[in-house]
């Protein structure tokens, strides 16, 4: 990769923060009050990636069959927003990379499945004011999810920039998919929530294995050539 980029916009789980133990957990409790079958870490994290609504459908045994399946639904959205912060932490680099893209003077963004309010304050909590465009699943106001361009062209709209001159970086298919179909070159992380030989099988710009490699794709000085 010999491109240079203005603009970084970043999933959130599984890409900034591992955010999986505070998932599971809260899935868990949802499954124990409403008494179904716990998940276990593994399965939570396969289950992970088109936000919450598909992570409780695919948690809960009847999916969206379920007689109280919105009533579980709404308990567990409910429970995650006090309990999201518990075991969640960045990545480590990651801190030092968004700090060291701002002083470079990228704009970022956060663009997320999970729910507007939470990316909006788990974003706060950890980035403080380094992310200034934070945005999460907002379907009722007619954004679509991804991986639906919505959300990314909402967040370079934001920033003022433009698709050829930006990047994602994500950790799983459907990241890679909202890339494609935002028009945006894409970086996978290795680090999080999908194995390596997944993201391999969809050939994007790049593969990195550390935070100091998104730095060093984004600045252009791979020579073309990719990660793997």
């Amino acid at each position: 990769m010999n491109k240079h980029y203005d603009t970084v916009i970043f999933d959130m789980d599984g890409t900034l923060l591992n955010t999986l133990e505070d998932l599971t957990d809260s899935v868990n409790a949802a499954m124990r009050t409403f008494g179904r079958p716990e998940r276990t870490l593994e399965e939570i994290r396969q289950f992970v990636g088109n936000g919450v609504l598909k992570l409780m459908e695919r948690s809960v045994p009847e999916g969206r069959e379920a007689a109280d399946f919105e009533e579980i639904y709404e308990w567990f959205k409910n429970y995650y927003s006090k309990h999201s912060e518990e075991k969640t932490r960045p990545y480590d680099g990651i801190p030092e990379l968004v700090r060291n893209l701002k002083d470079k003077g990228y704009k970022m963004a956060i663009v997320s499945n999970k729910f507007h309010d939470a990316v909006c304050h788990l974003s706060r909590l950890y980035f403080g004011d380094l992310l200034p465009v934070s945005i999460g699943e907002n379907e009722a106001a007619g954004i679509r999810k991804k991986p639906a361009p919505d959300t990314v062209l909402s967040a370079l709209k934001a920033l003022g920039s433009e698709p050829e001159k930006s990047v994602y970086v994500g950790d799983s298919e459907v990241d890679y998919a909202t890339a494609v179909n935002s028009g945006l070159d894409c970086i996978l992380v290795s680090w999080g929530f999908r194995d390596r030989k997944l993201l391999e099988s969809f050939a994007p710009q790049a593969i990195a294995d550390t935070p100091d490699e998104v730095l060093t794709f984004c600045e252009g000085r791979m020579n073309g050539n990719r990660s793997y």
